[in-house]
């Protein structure tokens, strides 16, 4: 989520292609405690990749009733042969996450605290199995071991947007993080720390770069990168925008694997609505490949404001999504990293619009997705208080008491801690 993601409008077109290729799971699990599985898989290639995805999943097991603690599979990353990782839940199954945004209004998306955790936890009577939130380059180059530290120690999986950017003006090109700067290994060395410390932190972590790359209001989108042209990076058939993030990706994944950050779960992100809507926008240009990428990640969004008129439905949005996914990708499990709906919008009842859509991912109505996590942000649009935008399930008993039935009733299939595997 962007708060300029706002103004340009991410639902206004949600007409796109993307990807697909997962693995077969066989697993047991018990809602809301830790079961470990068997996770083989063969990743499909990417147009211009001819490399596979290494190694297959083994089974770990544990015992008793109670949701065991990530810490617990802190030997098995550094194991030489094998390394503990987050993998999908059962077919048939959902994760359940959260990016617990905060009270405060910041809108910086990187700032989660224990309390904003435990106050989402709270109103919705159940736990998650991983907290997504932002490391912003333009703080730190370094690894978020507090934060990370601190989702660990709840029994969650942190999910990291790795934001490799300057600030938080958008939109507009990048003046430090550019991909031309990426792809030229200037940020190499930062990212082979991060890498060793990501390592050094010793549990399984999910990891996104690129988040809804597809959305112009983000600087590595290809508007900013070379957008449609074709004839100064690369393939004379690959739009050079695109192309350079593919490639960027590529290489902050093989820094992040060859400093033995195998704990590391990828994942490609795209928003719903492709904005510019133009072709070489299309998200299957973006795709790094089957051999860089273990889940690919979609953002659906109804009302973003008090004001906004134009609301799509989860289920219109994520229909046209969904079947252009296998465009570039046909086995891939897919989560809906973003997904909210602001609960003072006269115009759409968030608890509606937010059961409509758990109803449907719990039905199966897209097969592949097998998570879900809900934007639990506030922000401000301008000056005047009414017009403050609120997906926060603690502004709202009624989305509140949605997403404890929905939970309640759907506790076979909704899954509120991770499943581990290794590779």
């Amino acid at each position: 989520m962007s708060r300029a993601a706002v103004g340009t409008s991410r639902r206004r077109s949600w007409f796109a292609q993307v990807p697909a290729s997962a693995a077969l799971l066989v697993v047991t699990t018990l809602t809301c405690t830790v079961v470990l599985a068997v996770l083989t898989g063969r990743p499909s290639l990417a147009r211009a990749e001819r490399t596979t995805a290494p190694s297959s999943m083994a089974t770990t097991r544990a015992e008793g009733r109670r949701c065991a603690s990530v810490k617990q599979f802190a030997a098995a990353a550094y194991d030489s042969v094998t390394t503990t990782i987050v993998i999908p839940p059962p077919v048939g199954s959902l994760y359940h996450g959260v990016f617990p945004g905060g009270h405060t209004l910041t809108g910086a998306e990187d700032d989660v605290t224990d309390a904003d955790v435990a106050s989402y936890e709270t109103s919705v009577a159940h736990q998650v199995a991983w907290v997504y939130f932002s490391n912003n380059w333009y703080r730190s180059r370094k690894f978020p071991w507090s934060t990370a530290r601190m989702i660990r120690d709840r029994g969650a999986v942190p999910y990291i947007r790795l934001m490799l950017r300057s600030g938080g003006d958008n939109p507009r090109p990048e003046p430090v993080y550019k991909l031309t700067r990426i792809l030229r290994g200037d940020f190499d060395d930062a990212l082979r720390r991060w890498a060793y410390s990501a390592r050094a932190f010793g549990t399984p972590l999910i990891v996104e770069y690129g988040t809804e790359v597809n959305g112009e209001w983000f600087s590595w989108n290809g508007r900013w990168n070379g957008g449609w042209r074709r004839d100064r990076y690369g393939s004379p058939t690959w739009p050079d925008g695109p192309e350079r993030f593919v490639y960027a990706y590529r290489r902050i994944i093989r820094i992040m694997r060859g400093m033995g950050a195998r704990n590391i779960v990828w994942v490609f992100h795209i928003n719903n609505a492709i904005i510019p809507y133009t072709r070489w926008n299309s998200y299957r240009y973006y795709y790094p490949g089957g051999a860089y990428v273990n889940w690919i990640a979609v953002s659906a969004y109804g009302a973003q404001s008090p004001q906004e008129t134009d609301i799509n439905t989860f289920r219109s949005m994520m229909d046209y999504t969904y079947p252009r996914l296998a465009t570039f990708d046909r086995t891939k499990p897919v989560m809906v990293s973003e997904f909210a709906s602001d609960v003072r919008n006269p115009n759409a009842d968030a608890s509606v619009w937010a059961r409509d859509a758990i109803d449907d991912m719990v039905a199966g109505r897209w097969p592949r997705v097998r998570g879900f996590s809900w934007w639990n942000e506030g922000w401000e649009n301008d000056d005047d208080p009414a017009h403050d935008t609120s997906l926060r399930v603690q502004d709202s008993p009624a989305l509140a008491n949605v997403f404890v039935t929905e939970l309640n009733d759907h506790s076979a299939q909704i899954v509120c801690r991770p499943v581990f595997g290794t590779r």
